[in-house]
């Protein structure tokens, strides 16, 4: 059943660095999604991460149903609230947003999804959401109504990283945000990386090759690409040439 938790785990375990792109259902149409998907296929990429802070129509079971019959690439719901659950997707972030104070959004929300994601034939990939300064406010920041922790303070980041562990989560994923002006920075990563067993996801901001090499350099297991592709999707193809470089790389 944990098949996607598993595959996450062996990468890291080997060394092997991990792509995942985030397909937003509000602002791809269907025939962006085909394509979008289809590059992405071609270069091979990991996952794919659907979904986002504000989904305000019901595409999200259209875009993920797309992307099942192109592909047998597992397909995982990167969920806003309770009602972004499909049973069609191979599993779900089920995100506790450690890094705010907003009880609704670090348990909240779980509850009013746990029986419908109870009958769910669909894996459950607890995580620890942290939101890192961007550089902007993101709309998961406001719609989160949390402050993300300073960019540079990556002891908080990393203490923060650690308590989610402790707690049980299997996934911690570091958060820019959509659209934000900066990623997540390097010290930030390296210092959670350092603290936590646990595999570490990175997205926000990641619109370059350096950032890309950067991301990887500092420890994160899986980088995220979203709103670059909407603007430059050719960019999936020089970040999984770097991917491939970076992987050959640890097999020797």
């Amino acid at each position: 059943m944990d098949q996607v938790y598993n595959r996450i785990l062996e990468s890291k375990k080997q060394g092997r660095k991990s792509l995942a792109v985030l397909i937003d259902p509000d602002k791809l149409s269907l025939q962006e999604c085909i394509k979008t998907v289809n590059t992405a296929v071609e270069c091979k990429v990991d996952y794919f991460f659907v979904g986002g802070s504000l989904v305000t129509d019901d595409s999200l079971s259209e875009k993920i149903a797309c992307i099942k019959e192109l592909t047998s690439t597992p397909v995982v719901i990167f969920p806003g609230n309770s009602q972004h659950i499909d049973d069609k997707a191979d599993a779900i972030l089920l995100l506790s947003l450690l890094s705010g104070r907003n009880a609704d959004l670090l348990i909240g929300q779980h509850v009013l999804a746990a029986p419908f994601l109870k009958r769910a034939n669909i894996e459950i990939l607890s995580t620890g959401y942290i939101l890192i300064d961007g550089g902007k406010q993101t709309t998961v920041s406001y719609i989160s109504n949390s402050n993300p922790i300073p960019r540079d303070k990556p002891e908080i980041a990393a203490c923060t990283a650690m308590a989610g562990e402790m707690l049980g989560m299997k996934l911690i994923y570091l958060d820019a945000g959509s659209g934000a002006l900066n990623e997540v920075p390097e010290s930030v990563v390296r210092q959670v990386a350092k603290n936590v067993d646990a595999p570490i996801i990175v997205g926000g901001g990641i619109n370059d090759a350096e950032k890309l090499k950067r991301g990887f350099a500092a420890g994160a297991d899986v980088l995220v690409l979203g709103n670059i592709l909407e603007k430059k999707p050719e960019f999936i193809i020089q970040a999984s040439e770097i991917l491939n470089s970076i992987n050959d790389l640890n097999v020797y």
